[in-house]
């Protein structure tokens, strides 16, 4: 059954099971696997958890090169990481169809669900605002916010990141493409959590942290999963 439309406003475990309230209805479960992304903490609350972490949403750009490119790439060209960060930096990709992508950039969002550039939700910037974690990870990488926020304002700068293994590339070869919204653990301490990062009750298993290259290791992550929820790990 996929449902949509309905958030969770509330788990509850007993009985051998677990409720989950939606907004307009309730589902009853033996076990639940919770991948709620952006909404992880809220849900470890829900189930009466105090989570010694934040999800801080980072909104990332893309664009998408003019047809005239799609040769010009034909694997992945990705820069060297900063090994202080989770995030692989604005990086060229060839899709199915032949089209290339840029991005994405990594720019702190104040909205968790916004894809908007300019969104904002004031109960997401106050919880955010008020957390310990986020003060510190921004003095711990101030250099890199600015540049990234100046980069994510600037289509120019943006560009500028990808001239360094493209120089060819122009402003006018930046089409508009839909953005993501990154969900980041980060920790009390003000560190990026880098490594997967579970919470776990009797009968539920919330993914609190899943790091990159989560879709193309979907099927052993999923057995992990399940290991960890039956109790097999």
């Amino acid at each position: 059954m996929i449902d949509y439309n309905s958030p969770v406003i509330g788990l509850s475990e007993a009985d051998g099971g677990v409720k989950i309230n939606c907004r307009d209805t309730s589902i009853s479960a033996g076990k639940l696997i919770a991948c709620g992304g952006v909404m992880a903490d809220r849900l470890v609350r829900m189930l009466g958890g105090q989570p010694e972490f934040q999800i801080v949403p980072f909104r990332g750009d893309y664009y998408r090169l003019s047809e005239r490119h799609n040769q010009l790439i034909r694997h992945l060209i990705y820069p060297i990481p900063d090994p202080t960060l989770p995030f692989l930096g604005v990086h060229l990709t060839r899709m199915i169809d032949g089209s290339v992508t840029v991005g994405p950039n990594a720019v702190v969002n104040f909205s968790r669900e916004g894809y908007s550039r300019f969104a904002f939700a004031w109960g997401d910037s106050v919880e955010m605002l008020t957390f310990p974690g986020f003060h510190r990870l921004l003095w711990r990488h101030f250099g890199s916010a600015v540049k990234e926020l100046k980069n994510g304002l600037s289509k120019r700068g943006y560009l500028r990141e990808v001239q360094k293994y493209s120089p060819v590339l122009t402003v006018a070869d930046l089409q508009a493409y839909p953005p993501g919204i990154r969900a980041q653990a980060v920790s009390v301490e003000g560190k990026l959590v880098d490594d997967f990062l579970f919470h776990r009750t009797t009968h539920c298993l919330v993914v609190c942290n899943a790091p990159s290259p989560a879709a193309t290791s979907c099927f052993p992550i999923a057995r992990h999963i399940v290991d960890r929820l039956s109790g097999d790990e």
